[in-house]
C-alpha cells in the first residue's frame, strides 16, 4: 500500500467528523455510507442479488484476462483521499496484489480501474457523484454497469477543467456487447438485469 507524504495526510476537521460518523453508523444502518465533497452519501438499500451477481461476474471475467499480479477485488476496504475529503467504496477495484498490503483504506493512486454496478435506490451516486469523484482521486478508468437499463459506460483520460479533473472520454455500451475496461476486454452477455 502506498503511503502519502506527511504533508498530504492533513485532514480537515469537517472530514474527520464525517469519517467518525460513518465509522460509528456503518454497522447500524442498512446500505453503504460514503463521503464526498458534498457530504455523507447513504445508499439506503443493501445490494441485492442482481447487483452482487453483476459485480461477481464482472470481477471473474476481468480476472480471466488480466495478468496474475492484478486482482479484480470486490471486498473492503474503501478508497480514501483524506485531503480531498473523499471516501468511496467501488463495487470492484482493479488493483495489484502488492498494493493491498498494509492497514487502512486503499490509496486511490494504486487503483487501475473502479467499477460500479448502479443501485436502484441511488443511481445518481454512480452516474453523477462518482463520475465527479473518481477523477479527483486520480483513478484512471471508471466503468459503470447499469442493470436497470442493460447499458453502461467506461470513462477514461483524466484531464484538467475549470471545475477540476474530469474524464475526457466516455464510451457507452449495451449489455451483450464486449466492453474494454482499462486494457482488458470482457463480454457483457448474460449479465443480470433488475426485474
Amino acid at each position: 500500500m502506498t503511503i502519502a507524504p506527511d504533508d498530504a495526510q492533513r485532514v480537515s476537521p469537517l472530514y474527520q467528523a464525517m469519517r467518525d460518523i460513518v465509522e460509528q453508523m456503518q454497522d447500524h444502518v442498512p446500505g453503504k455510507l460514503e463521503i464526498t465533497i458534498e457530504g455523507i452519501v447513504h445508499d439506503m438499500m443493501s445490494p441485492r442479488q442482481p447487483h452482487e451477481l453483476t459485480a461477481a461476474q464482472v470481477s471473474r471475467r476481468l480476472e480471466r484476462v488480466m495478468p496474475d499480479g492484478l486482482l479484480a477485488h470486490t471486498g473492503t476496504p474503501d478508497v480514501e483521499e483524506e485531503p480531498e475529503g473523499i471516501m468511496r467504496h467501488p463495487d470492484v477495484m482493479v488493483i495489484a496484489w502488492d498494493d493491498m498490503e498494509g492497514q487502512g483504506s486503499f490509496d486511490p493512486r494504486t487503483i487501475v480501474a473502479a467499477i460500479e454496478v448502479v443501485s436502484r435506490s441511488n443511481p445518481d451516486n454512480d452516474w453523477v457523484g462518482k463520475t465527479r469523484d473518481y477523477p479527483l482521486l486520480g483513478i484512471p478508468v471508471y466503468a459503470i454497469f447499469d442493470p436497470r437499463t442493460g447499458t453502461g459506460a467506461v470513462f477514461s483520460d483524466i484531464h484538467s477543467t475549470p471545475d477540476g479533473p474530469r474524464y475526457a472520454i466516455r464510451k457507452d455500451f449495451v449489455y451483450g456487447e464486449d466492453v474494454t475496461v482499462a486494457e482488458w476486454t470482457i463480454s457483457t452477455d448474460g449479465l443480470p438485469r433488475y426485474a
